[in-house]
């Protein structure tokens, strides 16, 4: 079996590693070391959980070592782009990690912070660079970065990059690198847009790693589908907890109003929660995160966009309380469970309007997923709306006073005059004319009042005039 010793690390390498307990490689780290340690792009699809930020962050730290240089002023030598603050922030302590023998500069730059700090840590530059799309573009159009002493680029998680809308950002982004640099391109699956990225962004011939079948799912993870009404979700949610073994949670929602309120029920429940989406502060999320990884919280509810960030080795279950709009994305999140070499379990929660995300999610995953039926009707739910003599036995909707344009003979009320739409309109013309606002009783109440005698129209010099005459659907 290979060895950390065996990849030719530096010796400060090895000497971090084995201060973080590691001393194998995982497979993609095995396959991807010795390639970029010799300057070679790489395109490798890999899952989260599978070792690939030490894949790219161990063989770059040995190549600085190798060549101690200063870093430009408000510069940087390896740029690393990431989608998500989480993930940045962890990619970061990851280099920081792995590099704490060899002195070597990191910073991290995301939005949600004060811009302040983040230009006075680029002034003298630094060695490695880890940022997120959107406030990399802002120091750029500051010019408090340059991105001209680039040697090595990054792209993680490339297909979330998608998912996020980060892909033109990320295009502009690469305008301001120079076009001789090192290339290494990492995602979890590969859809037709990011392949056509890669393509633009590597250089002929990368080296190409695939340590897992496109899209498919840790064999570890024990998944399970369970059929439910929207309605009883939460109620099914607290049931679950109510299970010792649901240690340390993390329960996925399609909205951030939906982490929040699903965070608040638990804590209805008794459970310890807390909520991590988009709109929360930086703050917010760090503590969040922090009273998760100290076992103060047992559920963390949290949204897509902080999936691929949240990297905590001891997450017994994931709960996915709606399914995800994009199949890929269930992959990415049951991910968050069996790190390190654990198991764990993933439940997915299952409307019947769900039944197509589920539909595509076995698609792409190409296994049937388990499943347990918790619906209170039994599963005839589904039956009855598929049948059509059912649906003719529904009661009629009670009838509607003033239905708009006319509306069904048998729903109008009586008396109502069945006038074709265009003699209506002329008709609700004729009554406002002349101002002012018609009296329930007919009467005028503003306006000119109109006169009751005969207007003598002799008075009136020159020929008589006709009346415009209007516009009839009849004429």
């Amino acid at each position: 079996m290979t060895q950390f010793t065996d990849l030719g690390l530096a010796q400060p390498l090895l000497k971090a590693l084995a201060d973080e307990g590691y001393s194998t490689p995982t497979p993609i780290q095995a396959q991807a070391i010795p390639g970029v340690m010799a300057g070679r792009d790489l395109l490798g699809i890999a899952q989260t959980g599978t070792g690939k930020t030490a894949a790219f962050a161990l063989p770059i730290l040995h190549r600085l070592a190798a060549d101690r240089r200063p870093a430009p002023r408000r510069g940087c030598r390896v740029l690393v782009l990431s989608p998500t603050r989480e993930l940045a922030t962890q990619i970061g302590e990851s280099f920081k990690a792995y590099g704490k023998h060899l002195g070597v500069s990191v910073a991290v730059i995301f939005g949600g912070v004060k811009y302040g700090g983040q230009m006075r840590a680029m002034a003298p530059g630094v060695d490695v660079l880890v940022a997120t799309p959107g406030r990399l573009l802002d120091h750029l159009g500051e010019k408090s970065i340059t991105l001209q002493g680039v040697e090595i680029f990054v792209l993680d998680e490339a297909d979330q990059m998608l998912d996020m809308g980060f892909i033109v950002p990320i295009r502009k982004i690469e305008k301001y690198l120079p076009r001789q640099r090192q290339n290494l391109f990492f995602s979890a699956t590969m859809p037709a847009e990011i392949g056509k990225l890669a393509g633009e962004l590597l250089n002929p011939n990368p080296l190409k790693v695939s340590v897992t079948p496109q899209a498919t799912t840790v064999e570890r993870i024990k998944q399970k589908v369970i059929f439910v009404e929207t309605a009883r979700k939460r109620a099914l949610l607290c049931e679950l907890f109510a299970e010792p073994k649901f240690k340390r949670v993390i329960v996925f929602t399609r909205t951030k109003r939906g982490a929040d309120r699903v965070a608040k029920s638990l804590e209805a429940a008794g459970v310890e929660a807390a909520a991590i989406h988009g709109d929360k502060s930086q703050g917010q999320r760090e503590r969040a995160l922090a009273a998760f990884k100290a076992g103060q919280v047992r559920a963390l509810v949290a949204t897509d966009i902080a999936a691929r960030g949240i990297d905590i080795d001891a997450v017994s279950h994931v709960v996915q309380y709606e399914l995800p709009n994009v199949p890929e994305a269930y992959v990415h999140r049951i991910g968050r469970t069996a790190r390190a070499g654990a198991d764990g379990s993933a439940y997915a929660f299952c409307a019947d309007e769900e039944r197509n995300l589920l539909k595509d999610i076995q698609k792409v995953t190409r296994q049937t997923i388990p499943h347990e039926d918790r619906r209170n009707d039994g599963g005839l739910t589904v039956m009855t709306r598929a049948m059509p003599e059912v649906a003719a036995e529904r009661p009629e909707r009670p009838e509607r006073s003033g239905h708009r344009k006319g509306g069904h003979p048998e729903r109008r009320p009586e008396g109502r005059s069945e006038l074709p739409p265009g003699l209506r309109k002329q008709r609700n013309r004729n009554r406002n004319a002349g101002g002012g606002q018609r009296h329930p009783h007919g009467q005028r109440t503003g306006g000119e009042r109109a006169s009751t005698t005969p207007i003598d129209q002799s008075q009136f010099k020159g020929p008589k005039r006709e009346p415009a005459k209007r516009w009839s659907p009849l004429d």
